[in-house]
């Protein structure tokens, strides 16, 4: 960019000099060096001839604000009680969470600056919008990365068919992807506690279930509590290579319960992408990376992960990969479908049976983001108090 600008400054200084002709020409030139429209080319060259000094030292006018303050501060608090989502999701929702903030009076510490102005202003902002205006109230850090405490099973490899990231898309719903996330903090010593996750990349319902270890009594445990409450019947099973997983009892369970599974390539986490992003989004971030032990954890945990998962599945969007294309220069680019929640995407692929539709039903319109959101901060409060002089303790010396 700063070459063309430099061309397009040199050009300038002939443009305002030529006649009609010759202007012509020096278009012509200008769009052939730098691949511009010809009405861009004219656009720019005029601007760069009242131009003083060089294109880098030029100071841009600030945009004016569209949107009153009064929208600001009210959209930072909706984002808050929201869970945080980025602009994309909460545009998608935004009309829905601000119903339910509305009835059931959760905008307390702004409810001053709430109109109908105002609601019409959050209502009509672009994702885009959201995201600039938020920008300063976002973190600017990311916490640093995680101990893994998967280990290769090698028994039963050869006996479980491959998944991998260059197969056709899951396209039936209730085929789950399943991994474990160790709460160990900053040593993978002694005994702490583990969350099962499960997703279905169809339709983007996850389920969480913290247990004591990886011993299969609590895996166990673990799967049958997923099998009782997943919406839709199990249509499959793919995990990594983690001997929680990879051993003759789950694979004996799964069989009892007429299971397919597969697996991933060892070492390839894309192959379980779906899962993988799940443990960074709604594990790591929400349960942090602290050492958990006891069963006041345990207890503490599940009860975050029921908050999470009305906020995940019900009211939080997502997005899928549908399909790839290419950028202008040749570049494969992935193309996404529309943002919906987990819920959403769980109705149009088939309704369930209808006692588990009725109970699902009844869930999602009970549900006070705010409420959710308070409780959340509170058990992560309790977590942390519990938990962190321990995890700071296994920290290794330097």
């Amino acid at each position: 960019m700063a070459s063309r600008r430099d061309v397009t400054k040199k050009f300038a200084r002939e443009y305002a000099k030529a006649d009609r002709a010759e202007k012509s020409r020096i278009l012509d030139a200008l769009v052939a060096s730098t691949g511009w429209t010809r009405d861009h080319a004219r656009r720019a060259i005029r601007a760069a001839a009242t131009r003083k000094g060089a294109a880098r030292d030029q100071q841009r006018k600030p945009r004016p604000r569209k949107y009153s303050y009064d929208a600001l501060i009210v959209l930072q608090e909706v984002w808050r009680l929201a869970g945080q989502p980025s602009g994309k999701y909460l545009a998608v929702v935004m009309e829905d969470t601000l119903c339910r903030l509305v009835r059931d009076r959760e905008l307390g510490k702004v409810a001053d600056r709430v109109s109908d102005t105002v609601i019409d202003e959050l209502r009509s902002m672009s994702a885009a919008t959201i995201d600039r205006y938020l920008k300063p109230h976002k973190a600017a850090g990311y916490p640093a990365a995680g101990l893994s405490s998967t280990r290769p099973s090698h028994i039963l490899r050869s006996s479980i068919p491959l998944r991998t990231a260059t197969d056709d898309p899951i396209t039936v719903p209730g085929f789950l992807e399943l991994d474990t996330v160790a709460h160990c903090g900053h040593t993978l010593q002694g005994e702490f506690l583990r969350t099962l996750s499960a997703t279905d990349p169809v339709t983007g319902w996850t389920m969480l279930r913290s247990i004591r270890n990886n011993a299969f009594v609590h895996v166990h445990a673990g799967l049958e509590w997923i099998a009782k409450l997943a919406p839709l019947p199990i249509a499959g099973m793919d995990f990594d290579n983690g001997s929680e997983f990879m051993n003759w009892s789950v694979i004996a369970w799964c069989d009892d319960h007429h299971i397919p599974i597969t697996r991933g390539r060892p070492y390839h986490h894309n192959d379980n992408a779906h899962i993988e992003q799940r443990n960074g989004d709604w594990v790591r971030r929400h349960a942090f990376r602290y050492r958990y032990e006891t069963d006041t954890e345990l207890a503490l945990l599940n009860q975050l992960w029921d908050l999470v998962m009305a906020r995940k599945n019900h009211l939080l969007p997502c997005v899928k990969a549908v399909d790839w294309t290419q950028t202008r220069s040749g570049r494969k680019k992935r193309v996404y479908d529309k943002p919906k929640t987990p819920y959403q995407r769980l109705l149009d692929t088939g309704p369930p049976d209808p006692a588990t539709r009725a109970r699902l039903a009844a869930e999602h319109d009970k549900l006070n983001p705010a409420r959710i959101t308070r409780g959340i901060n509170h058990i992560q409060q309790q977590l942390i108090d519990l938990a962190k002089a321990r995890t700071l303790g296994t920290r290794p010396a330097a």
